[in-house]
């Protein structure tokens, strides 16, 4: 056993061909979904009766989360026959179709094109799930994928914040298409130039028979993940995080409105200071990775979740109803709403440590050959937390169970969960800590006790753009 010194790789991520095209059309496409998910929103509150829009709000979600329970399948299947950079390119060319329909809803006025147009976007968005987690391994070394998640993760909360922002901000003064209908095109034209330049990567598996029946697919590779006991429990460890964040952000809006006086702006205020802590939670998470795969950071990541819920919870539950704050500066010097704020981005850091790292094992540990569909039946696994643990609270807010009583079952949830994930972590527990403590505290490597854990950078450096619409060869074939 030899101590060596810690050297990191030079070339950044986010300057680098291999990665930047990926991450920039991630953003701009969660931009554009969430751009017309609120709009959409706004739209019902401002032409429909308070108990007929409640209900087709909630429509709204689940309209665009089904696809990814029906078609995740589907999609980590086209990935692996196919070049996924190819496929990635040609579903944002479909995209600007959608954004198109989405303008025609909201010159019409009309809620049922709206639905339709974000059907199109979840449809969009459940097939290429698992190309933009699918396509990281190909591309880049494994010590690398730790620090590539944590900027993925980073781009989707912060397209979440802003094309909440940006709905709120087009909805201001009503919503009219003269500003609704540039900024939809323009990002999804934008989108699609960018996929252009994603490296190709051949197909992994291009004798793969594609299974139209998306049910079967769908059970099929769900139970085939099942089958490798570590990357099945750190599929689960990946939907925990999506589970308690689905529930924290979709209770969120009442918290403010209902304890702390707060409106839409302060809502919004949350949201951007959660989108900012998971950003910092990821940059910390990558940093004590140091490009190994360790998952101590993900039980240790959900017991703080843990603590700071049961703080946030007390202070809920301990606090009288609060009066309207007519500004944001009168709202922050209202009482606990600072402390609600350090509560939030303590849950969002810790949130980070879980997903990051487990996100990063499910990339390194799948097989090359069917890496997209193991992906994929880890969104499937993802969706199905986030559509039961909706259903859950819902039912839970129905009988009359109060914002602060929700948060203490979360709390104590999360307390259960990191007792499971620590004794059952697929990584050894006491290397992860010694592997964090020498690599990333004092930038040493214990070399010579293992394996080596390279991976294999992207094979088409110098690839030219995917030059739409040059169809591959069996596009339309099943084999």
């Amino acid at each position: 056993m030899e101590i060596v010194t810690n050297n990191p790789t030079t070339s950044h991520l986010m300057t680098s061909r291999r990665f930047a095209p990926l991450f920039w059309t991630q953003f701009l496409s969660a931009f554009n979904d969430n751009f017309l998910k609120n709009t959409l929103v706004f739209l019902i509150l401002f032409t429909l009766a308070a108990d007929k829009a409640a209900s087709l709000v909630t429509l709204a979600g689940a309209v665009f989360m089904a696809p990814f329970l029906l078609l995740s399948a589907l999609g980590g299947e086209i990935a692996d026959r196919f070049d996924k950079a190819l496929i990635a390119c040609r579903l944002k060319f479909t995209e600007i179709a959608a954004a198109a329909v989405a303008v025609v809803g909201i010159a019409l006025s009309s809620i049922p094109v709206l639905m339709m147009a974000l059907l199109m976007f979840g449809i969009i968005s459940a097939l290429f799930g698992p190309i933009k987690y699918g396509i990281l391994p190909d591309h880049l070394e494994r010590k690398e994928l730790p620090r590539a998640n944590a900027w993925i993760e980073s781009a989707t909360f912060a397209a979440i914040l802003g094309g909440t922002i940006a709905g709120g901000v087009v909805s201001a003064d009503g919503i009219g298409v003269s500003l609704f209908g540039p900024m939809m095109m323009i990002l999804a034209i934008g989108c699609w130039f960018v996929s252009r330049y994603i490296p190709p990567t051949g197909s992994a598996a291009p004798d793969l028979v594609i299974d139209k029946n998306i049910f079967r697919s769908t059970w099929r590779q769900v139970n085939g993940l099942r089958a490798d006991k570590r990357i099945w429990r750190a599929g689960l460890m990946t939907s925990w995080f999506w589970l308690i964040g689905a529930i924290v952000l979709s209770i969120l809006p009442t918290l403010v409105k209902d304890s702390l006086g707060g409106g839409e702006i302060a809502v919004t205020a949350y949201l951007a200071v959660f989108a900012v802590s998971i950003a910092i939670g990821s940059a910390i998470a990558a940093w004590m990775s140091q490009g190994r795969i360790v998952l101590l950071p993900a039980p240790v990541g959900t017991a703080l979740m843990a603590l700071f819920g049961m703080d946030l919870a007390w202070t809920i539950w301990s606090m009288q109803p609060s009066v309207r704050a007519e500004t944001l500066a009168i709202f922050f010097a209202g009482p606990n709403t600072v402390h609600v704020a350090i509560d939030l981005a303590g849950m969002a850091i810790a949130s980070a440590f879980l997903v990051v790292p487990t996100f990063a094992a499910v990339q390194a540990w799948a097989p090359e050959a069917s890496r997209a569909r193991v992906v994929a039946a880890v969104s499937i696994v993802n969706a199905g937390f986030m559509t039961v643990g909706g259903i859950l609270v819902a039912a839970i807010q129905a009988a009359g169970v109060s914002t602060g009583g929700i948060l203490f079952g979360l709390a104590a949830l999360n307390v259960v969960a990191a007792w499971l994930m620590l004794r059952y972590l697929p990584t050894n527990a006491f290397r992860d800590f010694v592997s964090i403590l020498f690599r990333a505290f004092h930038r040493l490597e214990v070399g010579g006790a293992g394996k080596p854990q390279g991976g294999r950078p992207g094979t088409h450096p110098g690839a030219q753009p995917c030059q739409f619409p040059r169809r591959p060869a069996g596009f339309d074939s099943d084999r």
